[in-house]
């Protein structure tokens, strides 16, 4: 939400010089991919993926999905293990309430652009140690933010508010590592905590000192747990 494929140019280098064949994606409404009228469903931005998956002639792959993308990871584990090696969940949540707080944010972009939701966004997303110490990349992001097509955000933000997947999720039995921020404000390590309980193939790790953003935050740490995880066995 709010970004595009550009968050994960802290992993790629690492992950190709490893000897992986990356693929990552604008989802529906950033980037540069296209923005239709919403509202648009986690279902939607599920089979997104799978049609691009179809599209590259991919049959199985493993996911990695950070907070919206952890969603539709979810999703695709549940309505696509086929199409799945394994699953890793990055800051992100099974269910997202109140309505309200979703419905005040689509109003305020609505209304404002997304210059109005910017700064508390990257408030939300770094610690403030963070972004004192990679500023650079923090300014990367927040222009990712600014630069979010409205449509693209309060279409993904309706998706996120009236998603549920906590009882859905339990039938997933695809090696899962589920990972989250030990100070992210929204997607909670509580939250990793229940996805973690419902998934009984998932392993936790909580990352020290990072926030929401913690694939570029603690990037040197992120990256030696993907790495292991999917050289694992069980990844």
């Amino acid at each position: 939400l709010a970004s595009n494929l550009h968050m994960w140019d802290e992993q790629v280098p690492q992950l190709v010089e490893a000897g992986f064949r990356v693929f990552r994606y604008d989802s529906r409404g950033h980037g540069h991919s296209a923005v239709p009228d919403g509202p648009y469903s986690m279902e939607m931005l599920a089979q997104d993926a799978v049609s691009l998956l179809d599209g590259l002639g991919l049959n199985k792959v493993l996911f990695c999905g950070l907070s919206k993308g952890g969603m539709v990871g979810q999703m695709l584990g549940v309505s696509h293990p086929d199409r799945l090696l394994a699953l890793i969940l990055c800051s992100t949540s099974a269910h997202m309430p109140p309505p309200d707080t979703w419905n005040e944010r689509i109003k305020t972009v609505r209304e404002k652009g997304m210059a109005a939701v910017a700064e508390a966004t990257i408030d939300r997303w770094f610690t403030k140690a963070g972004q004192e110490l990679i500023p650079e990349k923090v300014e990367a992001v927040r222009q990712m933010i600014l630069n979010t097509p409205v449509q693209g955000f309060c279409g993904s933000c309706e998706a996120i508010r009236d998603m549920d997947q906590r009882e859905a999720i339990a039938s997933i039995t695809l090696p899962t590592l589920v990972v989250v921020g030990e100070h992210d404000p929204g997607t909670t390590v509580s939250h990793a905590q229940l996805i973690h309980g419902k998934i009984l193939s998932s392993q936790l790790r909580i990352i020290p000192d990072t926030a929401h953003m913690l694939n570029i935050e603690q990037a040197d740490v992120f990256n030696n747990m993907l790495l292991d995880f999917i050289r694992s066995p069980k990844g």
